[in-house]
């Protein structure tokens, strides 16, 4: 079993950037793919998953 990720933001495109979410405890910002089997892709820095809004009831 996978711990739960800390953040969980649901989206409407399957490419996402991430900054982490605040000022100065923020890093560099990523550009993720959400692969369309899995329908959700977490951040190499800060652990938060996005979840395509298609795919929302099954990876929650």
């Amino acid at each position: 079993m996978t711990p739960d990720a800390p953040e969980t933001e649901i989206v409407d495109t399957y490419r996402v950037a991430c900054d982490g979410s605040g000022e100065a405890l923020g890093h560099p910002r990523v550009w993720l793919m959400i692969p369309l089997d899995k329908g959700w892709v977490e951040c190499g820095y800060c652990d938060k998953r996005f979840v395509h809004k298609d795919h929302a009831d099954a990876a929650t």
